[in-house]
Order: structure tokens, then C-alpha cells, then sequence
């Protein structure tokens, strides 16, 4: 156990209390509740504080921090004192943010790292005691769901088959959606309507009906764990595309052909929103213009091979990279190949939303604040 600092260390005698420093996070206007959802994956702790407007939500404060919580989990199949610690701080400052605004209204969710790490149950424990935070260990089935409702605003009119992928850090759900008996203005709606619908293969009150769903054990991160070793850039990516291929042969709609009228593929991740400002030529990175944005399988064909003509030290030096993400993008690129090449398509519209904007939307649609039901958004 690190040791602790002792009161008063550091401090001048007789020196003031030093001035209070305000977040630089907006106030809310005070007349609505204020709702939070946090997120805590195999490479990131992310969270999410809004509060109800209208048919969508604001937000008030927002956390993202790259703890690496899945670091060498492949390898040991235990989460790493170090991560351990890394993350435990990260969510030491997301509590003094709930505690800030008062938040009453919560869901704190962890995923696969938590689900797979043999300590993951006295990690859970350990948070619990060094932080108050109480988090969830949340299911596959949960997590997928929560990917779809995020990103049912995407969903064009036209669409008669959904694909929606969610690329984790050390997982990948896939969504399919059959949207055939759906009227086109309802489409978004009877997605975020699908409840108890979603995981037993009937069709829902508003027609929509889950074909099927599979939650692939790797990630972005685990993906890359998994070929460490082959040192040629090009060869890797290669290797982990073809692998991640190979985990998708259970998933039933992977044989049939499909149309590509009325068939889209909504995808949401680091990786695909990163590859989206790449192809804008975007120096700092923007949700309004990534969010939504559709883009072509050649566009995307072009960013990917741009990456690997960089190289890594050539990544690392790239604005919407970094040195940090310049193997996760790989990793997340093998996969996104892979699914275009599973399941030929002509566009993928991108999302940069995930399990935090499902988890908001799902507690403020349970608790009816939402003005009108038909609609799910979010503001900065």
C-alpha cells in the first residue's frame, strides 16, 4: 500500500487556506436533475454528468482519462497493481465531480476488463471502499444494448437492416437490426423502444427485431495484446484483421449476402471517430462535425492505408493520434476492416456515443423527464 501524505504536509505555517479553484465545467440552470453515467472499459474512464432538455440532454461535465486498466490482462488474466491504481485515482476524480454537482441519479458501469480479470470482483470491492463509487459489472447483453439506444438518432429512414458495432478496448459487440416492418419516421423510435425485446429474438411493439447479436472478446486492446510479438507493422495489422474475422463465423448474419439498399452499418468507437477526423483533415478534433458523419468504405480504405505508410513513429506524431493510441488505432482498424470486408457496404455513418449516452438516455426516459419520448440528443 502506498504510503499516505501526512496532514499538513507541505503546508506553510501560518499561511492562509488557499483559494478554492473552480471547474471550468459549466453550471447547470439549476431547475432540472442532474443525471450521470460512468463508463469504465479496458483502456478508458469516461464519464458523462447532463441534465434533461427537452427531447435530449445538456451536458454539464464531462471525465475521459486512458487508465489502461486491461494493461498485460491477456497475458496474466489479473488486473495489474498499477492499473489498479491508475484507475482508482481516475475515479477519485470523477467522485469529487458527482459530489460537486450533487448527483443524485447515477449508473457506474464497468465492462470486459472487470468481466474477465480474476480479481475483477475484489477490484469492484476495493473501488467501493477508496472511492464510494459503486460500479457495476455489466453483462455483454447490457452493453450492447446500451450501444444501440446511443445510436438510434443515426438511424436513417431508409434503413431496413441495422448493423451497429461498438469497437471496445477489450471487446467488440455487434448489433442486428431488422428494420423491415418499421415506418420510416419511426425508426429511431422503435429502437429506443425495443426493452425486453432486445435479447430474445421477437419483434417489438414497433416492429424492430433483433436478428442477432454477438460480443467478440477483443478489443482494441486486447487485439493488439494478442500480436505484440510480430514486429512488421504491415503484417500485424493483417494478422489482426484476419483473426478478428475468424470470431465473427458465429454470428448468423455473417453468410447471408445482403443488399446494400436499405442496409447500414452505424459504428461507435476511439477508432472510428479518430479515422473520421483523419479523413476531415481535422488539427483538433470536433464531435460536431464527426458525429453523424457518413463515410464511404474507399474513404475509409484511404485513412487506413495512410496510417500504415506513417508507420508508428509516424503516428505517434499525428495530431489526432499520439503517442498513446498509435497501436490502439491499428488494432481498431483491423476490425473495422474486417467488417467491411464481412459485409461489402457503400457507407458507414459514425458515432461519438456509447454506453454513457445510453445509460443517460435509459434512467431519464425510466424517470419520464424527457418532454417528448420520440427523440434522443445531446449538447456540449
Amino acid at each position: 500500500m502506498a504510503p499516505k501524505r501526512p496532514n499538513g504536509a507541505g503546508a506553510i505555517p501560518g499561511s492562509k487556506k488557499p483559494k478554492k479553484v473552480e471547474s471550468p465545467a459549466r453550471k447547470p440552470n439549476g431547475s432540472a436533475p442532474l443525471y450521470a453515467a460512468l463508463d469504465l472499459g479496458t483502456n478508458s474512464c469516461r464519464m458523462l454528468i447532463a441534465e434533461p432538455n427537452g427531447s435530449q440532454f445538456k451536458v454539464v461535465d464531462s471525465f475521459s482519462k486512458s487508465v489502461q486498466l486491461g494493461a498485460g490482462l491477456e497475458h496474466s488474466g489479473r488486473l495489474s497493481r498499477s492499473s489498479i491504481n491508475r484507475t482508482i485515482q481516475a475515479l477519485r476524480v470523477c467522485r469529487q465531480k458527482l459530489k460537486r454537482h450533487k448527483v443524485k441519479r447515477m449508473r457506474l458501469v464497468a465492462t470486459e476488463a472487470c468481466r474477465r480479470a480474476t480479481n475483477g470482483a475484489e477490484f469492484m470491492a476495493r473501488v467501493r471502499r477508496e472511492t464510494g463509487l459503486i460500479l457495476d459489472i455489466i453483462e455483454p447483453q447490457e452493453e450492447a444494448q446500451l450501444a444501440v439506444v446511443s445510436c438510434a438518432p443515426l438511424v436513417a429512414p431508409s434503413t431496413e437492416q441495422l448493423l451497429v458495432v461498438d469497437i471496445g478496448g477489450g471487446s467488440t459487440e455487434l448489433v442486428w437490426i431488422d428494420l423491415t416492418r418499421v415506418p420510416e419516421h419511426q425508426k429511431s423510435q422503435s429502437i429506443m423502444r425495443m426493452n425486453h425485446s432486445f435479447l430474445n429474438g421477437e419483434r417489438g411493439e414497433s416492429g424492430a427485431r433483433v436478428v442477432d447479436w454477438i460480443s467478440v472478446p477483443l478489443g482494441v486492446a486486447t487485439l493488439r495484446d494478442q500480436f505484440n510479438d510480430v514486429e512488421d507493422d504491415a503484417a500485424r495489422f493483417a494478422l489482426m484483421s484476419w483473426f478478428f474475422e475468424e470470431n465473427l463465423s458465429e454470428f448468423a448474419p455473417y453468410t447471408d449476402e445482403q443488399p446494400r439498399e436499405g442496409f447500414q452499418i452505424v459504428g461507435t468507437s476511439g477508432t472510428v471517430t479518430t479515422v473520421a477526423a483523419s479523413h476531415l483533415g481535422l488539427k483538433r478534433y470536433d464531435r460536431n462535425k464527426v458525429d453523424g458523419l457518413t463515410m464511404t468504405s474507399d474513404q475509409i480504405d484511404a485513412v487506413i492505408r495512410d496510417y500504415l505508410s506513417l508507420g508508428p513513429a509516424g503516428r505517434q506524431k499525428d495530431p489526432r493520434i499520439g503517442q498513446d493510441r498509435q497501436a490502439l488505432i491499428m488494432s481498431g482498424s483491423a476490425i473495422l476492416q474486417a467488417l467491411l470486408r464481412c459485409w461489402p457496404t457503400d457507407r458507414l455513418s459514425v458515432a461519438d456515443r456509447g454506453l454513457r449516452e445510453g445509460m443517460l438516455y435509459a434512467q431519464m426516459s425510466e424517470d419520464g423527464v424527457f418532454q417528448d419520448k420520440g427523440g434522443l440528443g445531446h449538447g456540449r
